[in-house]
């Protein structure tokens, strides 16, 4: 245990890697997949709720109006990853395919994910408040955007079309939820701020149930017999310089830029993020395309952005539990 403590390889990790795994083995189906889809709605929900009842009113309007933390967070999701993938076009054809190269474009455009960025902001004891915001309007923006670069950025037969109803998405399973809990903070938000166990929880039961989900969708739909296992370790390669380098700069940049600890953590968490809401996004976009190879760089990304997102978050816990103790004994 002590080896994997130094790569910072806890059971937090470990439960995300058992997830990929049996949702690979065990994909969901039917009535399974029904169930599997509200649970992890719900959980989400959950997570929501639990956060809002958590962040003081004065709290959530300060995350609202930081602008400039927004504004990075935006330009990392939609202008910093566009041209890092618009630069790995000279890995064609000797890393990727065409097919890839446009999957790996494709999530370059995608907005940054929800869920995970708020639960890993909130391990990590950074700016749950910010991370909301920022994340939920990547994904408003997103709706919009995404179509317009995939139009401007990408060659596509079939014509891009905006799914307006992922808006009712966003405000029905997370903002609903999270002003419910500002709602129910008077009965339960002090309880909530003294045992933070049932937080905790949640945050990592919707990253293990939203893994869990996308290795059994690719399964089901036979994602993986699609590519050889050469092409699938070239992406994997892919993927993660992509990752290492958005890390990179968005880390540079908060520090640069002057933001506060808990500020850069939603930096780092809401801009180097993908959503798996690109799945769907692609089924309208990419008409008549392989689908299934275009999706793939991001459901490969997705996973690595969880594991490497998740030794950072707990290594920031670390350190902030670490600090906590020195300040109390001082």
């Amino acid at each position: 245990m002590k080896f994997l403590s130094r790569f910072y390889i806890d059971g937090f990790i470990l439960g995300i890697l058992a997830a990929a795994v049996l949702g690979s083995i065990f994909p969901a189906s039917g009535t399974g997949q029904t169930v599997l889809d509200w649970a992890t709605r719900i959980a989400i929900g959950l997570l929501f709720l639990l956060n809002g009842a958590r962040l003081s009113p004065t709290e959530a309007l300060r995350g609202l109006q930081h602008w400039r933390l927004h504004s990075v967070v935006l330009i990392a999701t939609f202008v910093l990853f566009p041209l890092v993938g618009l630069a790995f076009r000279v890995l064609v054809p000797g890393v990727l395919s065409e097919d890839l190269y446009t999957g790996i474009l494709y999530l370059c455009l995608v907005p940054s994910t929800i869920q995970t960025s708020v639960a890993f902001t909130s391990i990590a004891r950074g700016n749950v408040a910010g991370a909301i915001v920022s994340a939920s309007l990547s994904n408003l923006v997103g709706v919009f955007l995404t179509p317009v670069l995939v139009i401007l950025l990408m060659s596509t037969e079939g014509g891009a079309a905006i799914d307006l109803t992922s808006i009712t998405d966003i405000v029905l399973q997370l903002l609903v939820p999270f002003f419910v809990g500002q709602l129910l903070r008077p009965f339960i938000g002090d309880w909530l701020q003294k045992y933070r166990e049932p937080t905790k929880f949640v945050d990592r039961g919707s990253i293990f149930l939203i893994v869990f989900w996308a290795f059994s969708a690719s399964m089901s739909e036979g994602v993986w017999n699609t590519v050889s296992l050469t092409q699938v370790i070239g992406v994997v390669a892919v993927c993660a310089a992509l990752l290492a380098s958005v890390l990179a700069i968005t880390t540079f940049t908060g520090r640069v830029l002057g933001f506060s600890t808990p500020d850069q953590m939603v930096i780092i968490f809401c801009g180097s993020k993908k959503s798996l809401a690109g799945l769907a996004m692609a089924s309208v976009l990419f008409v008549g395309e392989p689908v299934g190879l275009i999706v793939l760089p991001l459901i490969i990304f997705h996973q690595l952005q969880l594991i490497v997102c998740a030794a950072i978050a707990q290594r920031y816990a670390r350190r902030n539990l670490e600090q906590s103790h020195s300040a109390a004994q001082q």
